[in-house]
């Protein structure tokens, strides 16, 4: 045990030579041990813990000293609560010992009895991050998903039995001692629908990949949503690295990558990319640009300009299967479109999203015919 708790009753000059004496706190009677903890990991920028204890109050006037050793805990998070007699207990004040990692409380008791109280402080060196293995089935239309809570304690600090709060899923009671890591189960769906998606991302990858050395295949992933309906409740996605396989026929598996999701909010969509694929090819080219309605200064040089553009990108399927490709292309500043040979959702203001399908083997061309304003050179 790291954390010290001292007790004592304090009176006339008593109270003087304790308050200003290191050496006499420590010759204090020891308390008492520790009943309930909880440990807090819903906030992931710090963990805050939890703790009870019963203190035997005497009539009047009460020190407690809180000191620690070996563990870091931020001083001015410390707390104290009063449970058992709140409107006969009072905190007078809390003073912080020079030079010591310690303070010392001031409880006035209007009787003697048991008081139990909640102490509660931010403790660095021990949090979560979250884990997940993906199986998808050989059709790659299911996945099944594990995610696991890997549980850090390097906080200096053993936790005999702690109940855990990790703002994901149900409550759970671990031990958690210095030095240890564990795993815990937290999600498992035998089966999540999903669809394998390419993405195009007109600022990313090339415009004519047919003149691009090496490989530029288009990124592939998996799409599923975090819906009740695919199995997956009602609650927060975390954030964490995705390890994905997918089923063969002889009952094997094979590994397919590594990729990280952002934390995902009910009802949102998430996406696990798997690698790159070239069983689909996007050619893009700008086929008109005119300025038009362009504004000069007194030197004659051009200060403002409209600017009427053309977009065509074709898209080719080579897969014997159908496939579904999101395309997505930015337009800078204020636009507006004149044509869309494809229905389109803005991402925001400059940035357009197409979901094209495609058979086998069919090639599709998406026509973009739209202006810009008000451009300064």
């Amino acid at each position: 045990m790291k954390f010290r708790f001292i007790f004592t009753v304090c009176a006339g000059i008593l109270v003087v030579l304790l308050a200003s004496s290191a050496a006499a706190r420590v010759k204090m009677v020891s308390l008492p041990e520790r009943g309930d903890v909880v440990i807090r990991l819903d906030n992931p920028a710090a963990t805050l813990i939890e703790e009870e204890r019963i203190l035997a109050l005497q009539k009047g006037l009460n020190r407690v000293d809180f000191s620690w050793k070996g563990v870091r805990i931020d001083p001015d998070s410390i707390r104290l609560t009063l449970l058992s007699h709140p409107d006969r207990v009072r905190l007078l004040n809390v003073s912080y010992p020079p030079d010591e990692a310690a303070l010392v409380w001031e409880i006035s008791s209007d009787g003697a009895w048991e008081e139990k109280i909640r102490v509660s402080y931010l403790l660095a060196g021990i949090d979560r991050l979250f884990a997940y293995k993906a199986l998808a089935d050989e059709s790659e239309t299911g996945v099944m998903l594990r995610g696991r809570m890997v549980l850090r304690n390097f906080s200096g600090e053993d936790f005999e039995t702690a109940r855990v709060i990790s703002g994901v899923g149900a409550e759970m009671t671990v031990r958690s001692l210095h030095e240890e890591t564990k795993r815990v189960l937290i999600l498992g769906k035998n089966r999540i629908p999903i669809i394998k998606v390419w993405t195009f991302d007109a600022a990313v990858q090339p415009w004519d990949p047919d003149r691009v050395s090496g490989n530029v295949g288009i990124p592939v992933s998996y799409r599923f949503s975090n819906t009740a309906e695919a199995g997956l409740g009602t609650g927060e996605l975390p954030a964490g690295k995705v390890r994905v396989f997918q089923q063969e026929a002889e009952q094997g598996s094979i590994f397919l990558g590594e990729d990280r999701i952002d934390g995902v909010p009910p009802g949102e969509k998430a996406e696990i990319r798997i690698g790159d694929s070239r069983d689909l090819l996007v050619t893009q080219h700008k086929t008109a640009e005119k300025r038009f309605n362009v504004k000069r200064n007194d030197k004659n040089r051009v200060v403002l300009y409209d600017q009427e553009e053309e977009i065509r990108a074709e898209i080719e399927n080579f897969k014997k299967t159908p496939a579904r490709l999101t395309l997505v292309e930015h337009i800078a500043g204020h636009w507006e479109m004149k044509a869309a040979s494809f229905d389109y959702e803005l991402r925001d203001a400059q940035t357009l999203v197409f979901e094209i399908d495609l058979d086998p083997g069919e090639k599709k061309t998406l026509n973009l015919h739209y202006v810009r304003r008000n451009i300064r050179p």
